[in-house]
């Protein structure tokens, strides 16, 4: 009987999407070992307004801590909350997100915790949770074990569909943040520079365009119209970035962003594995390339051997 705590993801007082896949994995570790899982909403103004949306998936319990030093987010400030509340529990767990790779490993620090990141899945082993974990970008997986008393994981999003309210309503209660002690204490916010975008953000959404190293100084040109059509985030190849032809926040890959909409739309990427390791878990994928032998069309659903300044046009005018 595992005792599991998720930690919320929120934002500006929105609820992330990414958390409903750390739920997803939670619910299906309990399917497996036995026990129960609270989780953790914290973050700044508006977090218990957040929070409210958790009360639908069957946690034991929803642990609020709202608290306007927490934002904007620092890691220093949540993790002595994070470590304090999960020292009560077995296992914690957060999507490998940006703000899941920043938090948990200073977690699991602070409880002397194992620590497994970027889990693909999860099952029982001699009594004890498993978890599965992609290496060398994908192409192979271990499976491992946790041995201390208290474990911490962060899960891939792409690998667990977003959980869905189960019904019923868990009871919540507050608790007040725990102060950040010695070196931490001494962190300091001093500002944000973030890209902002009227798109969907690039990790929920739903269809997702995303141009490589060939579109050039044209990268948004050609994409920017499609991504209207469609409604859609623009991702881009760390070759593009690199280059300097998109943000490095645009980046789908390994080093990048992990994606999985329902479509995902690959145009002039050839498929290095790195690229293939952050979108292979997309629902549909659609590639033009002009290179019949690319490998992206070896995992594509669709694909067109074109040149991309003229299909993707032509493609545009066709969705009217």
């Amino acid at each position: 009987m595992t005792q599991i705590l998720v930690v919320a993801e929120i934002a500006g007082g929105k609820l992330k999407s990414t958390t409903l896949s750390a739920i997803s994995f939670a619910q299906r570790a309990i399917e497996a070992a036995g026990g129960s899982f609270s989780i953790l909403a914290i973050g700044g103004p508006d977090t218990a307004d957040a929070a409210s949306a958790l009360v639908a998936f069957g946690a034991s319990e929803v642990i609020v801590c709202e608290d306007p030093s927490l934002e904007p987010y620092v890691a220093e400030r949540y993790a002595p909350t994070v470590s304090d509340i999960g020292s009560k529990f077995e296992l914690l767990v957060a999507t490998a997100s940006s703000f899941g790779k920043d938090l948990m490993p200073r977690v699991a620090a602070r409880l002397d915790a194992s620590y497994a990141g970027d889990c693909s899945g999860v099952s029982a082993r001699d009594g004890k949770l498993a978890f599965t974990r992609p290496m060398f970008a994908g192409n192979a997986f271990g499976s491992l074990t946790l041995s201390t008393p208290i474990g911490v994981v962060t899960v891939r999003q792409s690998e667990f569909a977003a959980a869905t309210p189960s019904g019923g309503s868990s009871p919540t209660r507050s608790v007040a943040m725990v102060a950040p002690s010695g070196a931490a204490a001494r962190v300091e916010f001093v500002s944000l520079d973030q890209v902002t975008s009227a798109r969907p953000e690039l990790t929920e959404a739903k269809v997702v365009v995303s141009g490589g190293r060939a579109l050039k100084e044209h990268f948004f040109d050609v994409l920017d119209p499609l991504a209207d059509k469609l409604g859609a985030a623009i991702g881009a190849s760390r070759a593009a970035c690199d280059a300097g032809y998109a943000p490095g926040d645009y980046q789908v890959g390994q080093t990048g962003k992990i994606v999985a909409p329902q479509l995902y739309v690959a145009i002039g990427i050839s498929g290095a594995i790195q690229h293939i390791a952050g979108m292979k878990g997309s629902k549909t994928i659609v590639a033009i390339n002009k290179d019949p032998d690319a490998p992206i069309f070896q995992i594509a659903d669709y694909g067109l051997v074109a040149d991309l300044f003229d299909a993707v046009p032509d493609l545009v005018k066709t969705l009217g």
